[in-house]
């Protein structure tokens, strides 16, 4: 009903009920919405802090992994030199070189979209946590089977070690060498002859020593080389000492590497005081020279 001023009209108004039914649930609907809006604008303001931390924590982890790949390539690195390095002390002592078929997964430096707190998604760190685990498998198979290769190398370089140790590879004396392996004129007829050792000039009472580990087989006095040793060093091989002053060790006895056997003399058929050095590898002379590394 609607009563205007100093009008003798009355007007009336009807509301309908939908209309009025409607407006109601309007304003309750927008009651509740606002209220729901409140309350989550309340919540995320509350769950703020919470979230930024969280950001900052994924770009730190994502910066923390990027610098994990980069250390995992560099192993890798080392892994392949490691590898040819066994490779070539394979060739060194005649064995079959390592298998060459393992391939390592590159993971590359890190990755800026990683890095970017605004990039950072759970899927980059899923793909590069599977990289990583990836290359950390390759890396502990390469690991197995440098392990087994590098047993294979120690047995066998084990194995020949003691073959090592009784082959002549020292100067058995301090001097000058004088005469070489081969043919050369002969000081006492002045014709061609077949020189079978090495001659090293020094003063009589200069040491003689084993140039390798052996058993000493014989001492004595021979016409051409005056008094002679001779030291067997097993594997068919044999090492003389002749125009010795004095030996300085007994048949029978063991010697290693550098232990003193002898002096140098002028005994026998000779010019002067020195060493006849020789080498028989299965009873035939060899040039010592091949021998020494010294």
């Amino acid at each position: 009903m609607f009563l205007p001023d100093g009008g003798r009209t009355v007007r009336q108004f009807k509301i309908p009920k939908v209309l009025f039914h409607f407006f109601l649930l309007f304003s309750l609907s927008s009651l509740i919405f606002l209220t729901w809006a409140f309350i989550e604008y309340c919540n995320i303001k509350s769950d703020f802090p919470g979230r930024m931390k969280l950001i900052q924590e994924n770009a730190q982890q994502a910066s923390q992994l990027a610098a994990l790949t980069d250390k995992i390539d560099q192993i890798n690195t080392k892994v392949v030199e490691l590898k040819e390095f066994d490779n070539k002390l394979r060739v060194m002592v005649d064995l079959e070189p390592g298998d060459d078929s393992t391939q390592f997964l590159g993971m590359g430096g890190p990755d800026s979209t990683l890095i970017d707190s605004n990039n950072v998604i759970e899927g980059a760190h899923k793909r590069l946590t599977r990289l990583m685990h990836q290359s950390l498998d390759n890396l502990e198979d390469e690991i197995a089977v440098q392990t087994q290769e590098k047993t294979q190398l120690y047995e066998f370089l084990e194995g020949q070690k003691s073959m090592l140790a009784c082959t002549p590879s020292i100067w058995p004396a301090q001097g000058w060498a004088t005469s070489g392996f081969g043919n050369r004129i002969s000081p006492f007829t002045n014709r061609k002859e077949f020189h079978e050792g090495l001659d090293i000039s020094a003063r009589t009472g200069t040491e003689v020593i084993s140039p390798a580990d052996g058993v000493v087989s014989e001492t004595g006095k021979t016409y051409g080389f005056g008094n002679l040793l001779i030291i067997s060093h097993g594997y068919g091989i044999k090492t003389i000492y002749g125009h010795l002053s004095k030996a300085l060790v007994k048949k029978g006895q063991s010697v290693k590497r550098g232990d003193k056997i002898a002096l140098v003399g002028n005994t026998g058929r000779t010019t002067g005081p020195h060493l006849h050095y020789e080498i028989q590898l299965n009873g035939v002379p060899v040039n010592p020279q091949n021998y020494i590394l010294n």
